[in-house]
């Protein structure tokens, strides 16, 4: 009798100790915590955006902690990869979708998510929209902005010089030359974060070779990059920079530097993404002085004035080494859902989710740019989230290069061509 009861108490101990384990661990709503990477910094116009998200996220979900650790932009892209190598990644870390975490995706570290894609998120988030995260037919992260390059510039100073916002490649070198005339460096640009310089490099070369081109040859689909109208944009950024039109010692400074002598009128021009709207509510004391463009086209028989670089790639994906899968694959959408509502209202992001509250608050360089993305005729990635990772590498460190003149537009071209295999 006695050893009967002891077998009996024995296994209750052995339920409850289970129940206690599966209470604190697993994907439980209790005493988890989770770990997300990103590089929305505290000076990065979407940290406050991540920070209401995450906060939101937490009270939706009693006993559920994010720890949310932040890097610098180009150090972040190196301790990604590390971090996919060494088996390391935390629950859930940011991304760039597109070629940037192909590598990611089919080493298998990365969850497939595509069964946390509910019937409210689909409502909310399109399939479409997930498409630069999207490999093989699965899913494996969620958007929350839609960001494209543009021109923002300084409309005090161009209405002191009566001049035109440009549209076409001549009419930019035209405006810059009278800047340069009146002792005015026309674009504010960083070298040193070579992320900056590409963004130029990129927009300008889609207004040169167009997005059909330009896509085909950077994913090894047919052409090459040994073509007249690569070449082309690469002569353009070496004849901006020859006649002085870029800020002096870009190759020293950061974004953050650069875009400075933007923000307090010491350059009219800066081109990057979209989300330099929000910064400039913040950073400028005059941002009614400010206004955005789309990129002058270089060859309008390849290009048009409405095709953007950029499109949904800001991402979170979670790690298939995750603890909590249910519970982080169910956030990746809730905080790409809430970053996206939070950015947008801020001023730093293009929604990529749907709009269903009052944006009338919206800053009108944000409102402006969400109507440019609506309108595209096209959206290109960027060159380095397009590309492979290792294409992406050398394709920046090619570009510091050509700036600095010590490769020609041609050689310049002719790397890439033997890096893609092209």
């Amino acid at each position: 009798m006695k050893s009967a009861v002891k077998r009996a108490l024995a296994v209750l101990t052995v339920l409850a100790v289970a129940f206690s384990l599966a209470a604190c661990g697993g994907d439980s709503s209790k005493g988890t915590t989770l770990v997300l990477w990103s590089i929305a910094t505290e000076s990065d116009a979407f940290h406050p955006a991540y920070t209401k998200a995450i906060a939101d996220f937490e009270a939706a979900h009693e006993g559920i902690k994010i720890k949310h650790e932040t890097f610098e932009n180009e150090s972040y892209k190196t301790k990604i990869k590390s971090a996919v190598s060494a088996n390391e990644l935390p629950d859930i870390f940011f991304t760039w979708g597109g070629g940037f975490s192909q590598a990611f995706v089919d080493s298998g570290k990365v969850l497939a998510i595509d069964k946390y894609y509910t019937d409210e998120f689909k409502a909310q988030l399109s399939t479409a929209a997930l498409g630069n995260a999207t490999y093989n037919g699965k899913i494996y992260g969620s958007v929350y902005s839609t960001p494209v390059s543009v021109m923002f510039y300084n409309k005090k100073m161009f209405d002191k010089y009566n001049l035109k916002v440009p549209v076409t490649f001549d009419e930019l070198t035209n405006v810059c030359q009278t800047f340069i005339s009146n002792k005015i460096q026309p674009f504010g640009i960083s070298v040193k974060d070579t992320w900056v310089l590409a963004m130029s490099h990129d927009a300008l070369t889609l207004k040169s070779a167009g997005p059909e081109k330009v896509k085909s040859v950077l994913t090894k689909q047919g052409g090459s990059y040994n073509d007249p109208d690569f070449i082309e944009s690469a002569k353009k950024i070496k004849e901006l920079e020859s006649m002085g039109a870029y800020l002096k010692g870009a190759t020293g400074l950061t974004n953050d530097e650069a875009s400075a002598q933007f923000y307090n009128g010491t350059v009219p021009m800066y081109i990057t993404g979209t989300w330099m709207a929000g910064s400039i509510q913040t950073d400028t004391e005059t941002p009614e002085d400010f206004d955005v463009a789309p990129i002058p086209v270089i060859n309008s028989n390849n290009a048009k004035i409405t095709d953007f670089m950029g499109g949904a790639s800001d991402t979170l994906m979670v790690a298939a080494s995750t603890k909590n899968p249910d519970v982080a694959g169910n956030a990746a959408f809730e905080l790409t859902r809430s970053i996206s509502k939070y950015a947008y209202l801020d001023g730093a992001g293009i929604a990529a989710w749907k709009v269903d509250y009052d944006d009338s608050a919206v800053n009108p360089l944000t409102k402006k740019s969400a109507e440019y993305a609506k309108g595209a005729t096209s959206f290109t990635l960027w060159f380095d989230t397009l590309m492979a990772a290792e294409d992406a590498g050398e394709y920046l460190a090619l570009l510091q290069e050509l700036y600095t003149g010590n490769v020609t537009p041609e050689e310049f071209a002719k790397h890439m061509a033997d890096q893609l295999g092209k």
